[in-house]
């Protein structure tokens, strides 16, 4: 497994706008959706990832856990599917019904969004306060595969239940670990 950190951009920039097909609907899911929400969790993920399909039942438990919470939940693919075929849309509806997320799955097929974002790993997330500034960009937790370390959410939750509660979360955030974003050849971004 290729280890990649994700580029921990710059606390307090704007979220960047975006303008997806969500993979279980079909529907085009925007920025401007999550308008009414306290926060905005943006997690690029992906089917076949062994650190994605690691945390993958606790980001649905997330889902889940907030779901009656003034937080906007996203997830999108990034991966360039040439290369990855798993990781097409019809493959991501899949691993949404499979897991129950209660959350938008989008496919981002020009890899636009991705490098808006900074995306480097898979996972990889960006939670917005409600101005929509950057609030924490980091771990879901510890865990990884093959270590012992138990799967919680614990950095994100905490960063989440700070946003929530009108408060910035902790200023020390460690970066998410994954597998490189699968880039189409020639767009690799110079982050």
């Amino acid at each position: 497994m290729a280890l990649t950190e994700s580029t921990m951009l710059e606390l307090g920039v704007p979220a960047p706008d975006f303008a997806l097909p969500d993979v279980t609907t079909g529907r085009t899911v925007r920025l401007a959706d999550f308008a009414d929400d306290k926060a905005l969790l943006v997690m690029f993920i992906c089917r076949h990832c062994p650190f994605v399909v690691h945390v993958q039942s606790e980001i649905a438990r997330i889902g889940r856990d907030y779901a009656d919470k003034p937080l906007g939940i996203v997830a999108i693919c990034a991966n360039d599917v040439t290369t990855h075929p798993g990781d097409a849309p019809e493959h991501l509806k899949e691993m949404a019904r499979e897991l129950g997320f209660s959350f938008a799955y989008c496919h981002d097929e020009s890899q636009a969004v991705a490098k808006a974002y900074t995306a480097a790993c898979t996972p990889d997330f960006f939670l917005f306060n409600a101005e929509r500034k950057l609030a924490y960009r980091g771990q879901l937790d510890g865990a990884r595969p093959e270590s012992d370390v138990p799967l919680t959410g614990k950095d994100l939750r905490a960063a989440i239940d700070a946003v929530l509660a009108g408060k910035p979360p902790s200023a020390e955030q460690r970066p998410s670990v994954g597998c490189n974003i699968k880039w189409k050849a020639g767009l690799e971004p110079a982050y």
